[in-house]
């Protein structure tokens, strides 16, 4: 519709926006023609080769009246036209397009859009039919040219029509009761039946404010707001200022007329309005900017719109289309300039928007980029708006569609998911926006219809996943629910098949608020497996046999496939021609080389050839074989069938019902499949098939290197002499006793076996129960003490009251540890000597060449070119493309402690830092062994013990500077004695126990470095002697 903004005529000529003159056939939308003819003005304009007549502005032509001079377009500002007539009357036109559709947001409107076209309205019902104009639905004669035209705001009366005509009359156009029907169809597509509006009455305008006829368009804006009420404006008397007027609809003496009342003025010229029905809230636009809010309802008031700050709200340019809807719980007011401008109260949101539309929840725009995004303004803030509208969404967007260039929203279908568009050339376009799709599928899931989902889904091509991801609870609970609505065995069939495992509300159907997911189902099964399932019971429990091939698809969708139940079902079909259609199906939905083994696991031979046939098998291949299954004993011929389709758990338990003469044959089965766990339970523990099974079962633990459960294997089939051999691999000694008891080994003979035994296991902490079995006590002590198990073997000197044992084993080790460690030591010194020898005749013989001989350290261990040999300059490359155990050997050799090696001292300090590091180590053993020694009364051997570990200390804290330079150094000076002293309780009881006495410390404690305690050895016998009597005077 063109209407115009403001009031302030032309032999014809055409006004083109933009110079858009030259153009052949139909002329664009945007092109006017005014035409005047005496005293009338028309507006024309054209589209799809129609001229439409827009406009129809009659003067008065009676004496004495303003006649028209003169008239003409701007040259600046488009579509306002100036008016020029007798008697100094000037009128200045300023007109903007508008689309005039039906805002109804229920199922039962019908997308109406209506265009004015001289005497005649074109109404079209988008929901039925998406023709372009001048093709219409129906169309409405009356019988002058019509100026205004508005759909009621009503959602009950959407399709109510309200036409206001060149003769100030209001006809009333009511929908729904009408006995004019238009059939609408299409060949195979959708037929519906549309009724025409009709007319109730028609109401005459008395014109109070202008009865000189100044202004032939006197009333515009005409708006629709409640049944019997309309709202339009018109031009003050007083320049800059419009008049508000609400027109009611009334009958006075069989008269019909408009009763035009309140009349409210104010400040500036109102330029739009628009209504939301929602809130019952009108919204006025000046030609400055500025919003203001129209309180109609009680007392007609005009007031300043102000946003959630406070602040007025002003657009920073006019705009020439504006809406009204909530944003984050607040009124808002969009607003589109003819400069592609758009605003959302006074902020500024984009810049290259070609047209907008509300439609429930969302803003729908097109953009010169040639796209049309949908946002969605449910829990969204202003700044998200502003961000997601300034940047170029991701190509697989839901809210972002490619639309073909220059095309404008023209309606939205409520309740449906079609945006029809119009191009510029005219003609129309039909869209299914992605996001609309889903929300209104969402709606439709949400409210259980099933079937207007299923439907949508399938045409849009949205993956039919998402009836059961939106809401798993919801799907489950209503499962037989959504069978009935579906009903169709193939559209049930087309679900099941397109069924996945993913969740497609979290990949490819996000929704556009996480707020509103649903949490998926919580059980642990597979949701594949569950739908089936599901469907398959509420299938059964519907009707199995009208659901047939669909409660097969069910067995085949899951995962594995129940191939054999499926055709269980087939067989039970057999002789029908059902049998024959669910046979045919299956073959659609599985491999036929599959189908047959499977039909070959069910042992029905006609189900086989059934299968056979359908399939591209010889029957020279297939009917010999099944001819020599059928010969064969039963139990033998389903092992056999087993066998060949490889299901050996099955294959063996028919072939232990085969007899004795086939054992033979079910050995080697299970040798060679390794069913020796499955074997066991097909015969008693007593039958001597068990007992061969399990010796089997033996002989192969052992080859996987489990001689433990090897020998519990062996000793249950009594084969108790190769237990005995796998419990002596595992070292189970206290088995390996008992099955040598079981073969009636004598006392000697046990005794050397358990000698055997202790020899390939020396450290077990439980030999020394293995000797005690014998009385041969000291040798498990001796072993043990060998091995360092110190506690084991203290409890065995403890019981047996043998404690010299450990005392001189610990010496004994203590004193091989010293002089090793003195042998060692020496020898690096002698090395050090010798390379420090070679390195000063190597730097005399260079030395007028070398001048960088001071750089070598005097503590270094450099290899000198005449030590290196070239045997081990070649040797590195063949070590590196060895394996990593030849290269640990060369690494070994080549760290050698031959005399004369060239890394000699290296290898000699790695020892010696290893004896240190063993030292250290004996602090805790050497701690409970004096303490037994002092607890029994060994006083000579514990000073003994306690003398010898402190002088292999001082040695080692005397060696550490010798043997490690500051450049090498591993250890500090006195850590390993300190260590010791620190962790040794015995002495740190002599300590306490002289400060406890408040006595002066014995003679020989020495203050040591890190501020740490040290004895001396004469200080250590006295105290140690000292402790000792304490300990036994405490007993007395």
């Amino acid at each position: 519709m063109l209407m115009f903004k403001q009031a302030v005529c032309y032999t014809g000529f055409f006004h083109v926006r933009n110079d858009l003159r030259n153009y052949n056939g139909s002329l664009p939308s945007c092109v006017l023609y005014s035409l005047c003819v005496l005293h009338i003005v028309q507006l024309w304009t054209t589209g799809n080769y129609h001229w439409y007549l827009k406009q129809n502005l009659t003067f008065d032509s009676s004496e004495g009246s303003h006649h028209i001079v003169s008239l003409m377009w701007d040259q600046e500002t488009p579509y306002r036209l100036h008016i020029l007539c007798q008697q100094w009357l000037y009128l200045c036109y300023d007109w903007q397009w508008s689309i005039d559709r039906s805002t109804g947001g229920g199922a039962s409107d019908l997308a109406n859009v209506a265009v004015i076209d001289g005497d005649k309205v074109l109404l079209t019902a988008f929901r039925h039919a998406v023709v372009p104009p001048p093709l219409c639905t129906y169309q409405l004669q009356l019988p002058c040219p019509v100026n205004q035209v508005a759909f009621c705001a009503e959602p009950a009366r959407s399709g109510d029509l309200a036409v206001l005509d060149a003769n100030h009359r209001i006809s009333i156009y009511r929908s729904g009761r009408s006995s004019h029907i238009v059939k609408i169809g299409a060949v195979g597509g959708l037929n519906a039946s549309v009724p025409v509006p009709w007319l109730e009455k028609s109401y005459r305008i008395d014109i109070v404010d202008d009865k000189n006829g100044r202004n032939p368009l006197w009333l515009r804006l005409l708006t629709w707001l409640q049944d019997d009420l309309l709202l339009a404006v018109s031009q003050g008397h007083v320049p800059g200022h419009t008049v508000i007027h609400h027109l009611k609809l009334t009958s006075v003496a069989e008269e019909e007329c408009v009763d035009i009342s309140s009349h409210l003025t104010m400040a500036g010229d109102v330029i739009s309005l628009c209504y939301n029905a929602k809130t019952k809230v009108v919204a006025l636009q000046l030609s400055d900017g500025q919003i203001m809010k129209y309180h109609w309802a009680e007392t007609p008031t005009v007031n300043p719109w102000q946003s959630s700050s406070g602040s007025a709200v002003r657009f920073p340019s006019p705009c020439m289309q504006i809406a009204l809807a909530v944003l984050c719980g607040e009124e808002t007011v969009f607003g589109l300039t003819d400069r592609c401008r758009f605003f959302i109260n006074d902020t500024e949101i984009a810049s290259n928007v070609t047209s907008f539309a509300i439609h429930d929840e969302f803003l729908l725009l097109t953009t010169h980029l040639h796209t049309c995004q949908c946002v969605s303004l449910k829990n969204m803030s202003l700044k998200a708006l502003q961000s997601g509208l300034g940047t170029t969404s991701a190509p697989n967007s839901e809210t972002l569609r490619r639309i073909e260039r220059g095309c404008r929203i023209v309606t939205i279908v409520p309740q449906d998911t079609k945006l029809v568009l119009q191009v510029p050339r005219g003609n129309l376009e039909t869209i299914h926006h992605r996001a609309l799709v889903l929300a209104q599928v969402r709606k439709w899931l949400d409210g259980l219809q099933f079937k207007e989902a299923f439907e949508c889904m399938r045409k849009l091509r949205i993956n039919l996943n998402l009836i059961y991801d939106h809401n798993p609870k919801v799907f489950l609970g209503n499962v037989e629910t959504f069978v009935k609505q579906i009903d169709l065995v193939n559209s049930i069939n087309l679900f099941l098949t397109e069924l996945k495992e993913e969740d497609f509300t979290k990949t490819m159907y996000p929704p556009l608020d996480p707020a509103i997911a649903c949490e998926p189902h919580g059980s642990d099964r597979k949701k594949v497996d569950l739908i089936c399932d599901s469907m398959r019971a509420a299938m059964e429990n519907i009707g199995a046999s009208k659901y047939c091939l669909s409660i097969l698809t069910c067995h085949v969708k899951k995962s594995p496939p129940e191939l054999e139940t499926a055709l269980q079902r087939i067989r039970e079909l057999r002789g029908t021609l059902d049998a024959e259609e669910a046979l045919k199906y299956m073959l659609y939905l599985v491999n036929v080389n599959e189908l047959y083994d499977h039909s070959l696991g069910t042992y029905d031979f006609d189900l086989v050839i059934m299968v056979a046939e359908k399939s591209q098998k010889d029957p020279k291949e297939y009917l010999p074989f099944l001819n020599n299954l059928k010969k064969m004993e039963s139990n033998y011929q389903r092992y056999s069938i087993d066998k060949y389709l490889k299901r050996y758990p099955k294959a063996l338990y028919h072939l232990s019902k085969c007899g004795p003469e086939h054992f033979s044959e079910f050995l080697n089965l299970v040798v060679d499949q390794n069913l020796y766990k499955e074997a066991l339970k097909l015969y008693r523990p007593d039958s001597q098939e068990y007992k061969t099974v399990s010796y089997a079962y033996g002989e192969y633990l052992m080859q996987k290197h489990l001689p433990e459960q090897a020998g519990l294997i062996f000793f249950r089939c009594e084969a108790f002499e190769k237990a005995l051999d796998a419990f002596q691999v595992s070292g189970n000694w206290q088995q390996a006793l008992c099955t040598a008891a079981e073969l009636c080994y004598p006392e000697d003979k046990l005794a050397n076996l358990a000698r055997s035994m202790a020899g390939e296991h020396p450290y077990c902490k439980d030999l020394n129960a293995l000797f005690l079995s014998f009385q041969d006590y000291e040798e498990a002590i001796l072993l043990l003490l060998e091995g360092t198990v110190w506690d084991e073997a203290l409890r065995l000197v403890r019981f047996f009251k043998n404690h010299q044992t450990l005392s001189k084993n610990q010496l004994m080790f203590l004193e091989t540890q010293k002089a090793s460690f003195s042998r060692h030591r020496k020898r690096l010194s002698v090395v050090r000597e010798l390379k420090q020898q070679a390195q000063n005749d190597l730097l005399d013989f260079e030395a007028p060449n070398f001048l960088e001989s001071d750089l070598f350290s005097d503590a270094s261990s450099m290899v000198t070119a005449s030590d290196t040999s070239s045997k081990y300059t070649h040797s590195n490359s063949r070590i590196s493309a060895r394996s990593s155990k030849n290269r640990r050997k060369a690494e070994r050799k080549k760290h050698s402690l031959k005399e004369g090696s060239p890394l000699e001292d290296v290898a000699l300090l790695e020892v010696l830092g290893e004896i240190v590091r063993i030292i250290d180590g004996l602090k805790g053993e050497s701690q409970n062994l004096l303490k037994y020694l002092v607890l029994f009364g060994y006083d000579g051997q514990a000073q003994e013990l306690q003398q010898a570990f402190d002088e292999i200390l001082q040695l080692t804290e005397h060696s550490i500077l010798e043997i490690w330079s500051p450049g090498l150094q591993q250890f500090p000076a006195n850590t390993v004695r300190t260590q010791f002293l620190t962790l040794c309780p015995i002495l740190m009881l002599l300590r306490d126990s002289s400060l406890l006495r408040g006595s002066a410390l014995p003679p020989g404690i020495l203050r040591g470095r890190d501020d740490l305690w040290a004895l001396s050895g004469k200080s250590r016998r006295h105290s140690f002697a000292h402790f000792s009597q304490s300990c036994w005077g405490c007993q007395a």
